[in-house]
């Protein structure tokens, strides 16, 4: 565990899937966890599960959006005043739309570059001068296999994990003299309300897909420090 005796980690995506997963194994290895996304009540919810499990878990909910600029710089703010340092970032949120080429029109272009490449910038970004002033900090970007091999109709959400891969690398190496790390996971098929809005249990049985429990514990290794991955890579962790 990072530093202080109580390390403060953001998530984004907090209120369902794979960061609802990762809230739950970080207030359990005693990390106080700062909740976002977009919908006050999944992340409510999630603050409930946390304080069941653990009376003594903190958790802050700041409802975010990720793709603009400000609702980011306010989420920062916010961990910064409740706690006044930040341990770890973690990039949940996603979205993936799956459209052939030609049938991407411009606003599903806009948002799923907003949500997968540009609010991983934004929070980077708004998180990096924590990160320095503390000389420490952990950034974990839950990229995914379509960033190497993208099925078909996955075209910007692919293009937009692999360019999420190359700025953890490039992140990475900005920030090795400062005691920043970074890491990539790069899930297969989760087994989440996402993923079974686009594809039905006949064209992808649930025994061929990956739990939220067991990407958020990837995560949770690069954060808590157990992870044998250097800074800068990135992680295929396959389905089933």
């Amino acid at each position: 565990m990072p530093g202080h005796e109580h390390p403060v980690a953001i998530i984004t995506g907090a209120g369902s899937g794979v960061g609802r997963a990762l809230a739950v194994q970080l207030c359990a290895a005693g990390y106080r966890c700062v909740l976002a996304g977009r919908t006050s009540s999944t992340l409510e919810a999630t603050a409930a599960l946390l304080r069941a499990s653990d009376p003594s878990c903190e958790a802050l909910v700041v409802p975010t959006d990720i793709a603009d600029t400000a609702s980011v710089r306010a989420l920062v703010e916010s961990a910064m005043e409740a706690y006044g340092q930040i341990d770890a970032l973690a990039n949940v949120a996603g979205y993936a739309p799956l459209q052939p080429i030609d049938r991407v029109d411009d606003d599903t272009l806009t948002a799923c570059t907003a949500i997968n490449f540009h609010g991983v910038v934004h929070t980077i970004r708004a998180c990096w001068p924590a990160f320095k002033q503390q000389r420490r900090g952990v950034i974990v970007n839950v990229s995914s296999m379509a960033s190497i091999a993208p099925f078909p109709g996955f075209n910007i959400y692919g293009a937009a994990k692999a360019a999420v891969n190359l700025l953890t690398k490039a992140v990475a190496d900005e920030g090795s003299k400062l005691g920043i790390t970074a890491y990539s996971i790069a899930p297969g098929a989760i087994e989440t309300q996402m993923l079974r809005a686009m594809f039905d249990e006949k064209m992808l049985p649930k025994d061929k897909t990956l739990s939220p429990e067991q990407v958020a514990e990837a995560i949770a290794d690069c954060i808590t420090g157990e992870t044998t991955m250097a800074s800068g890579e990135t992680f295929v962790l396959a389905s089933p």
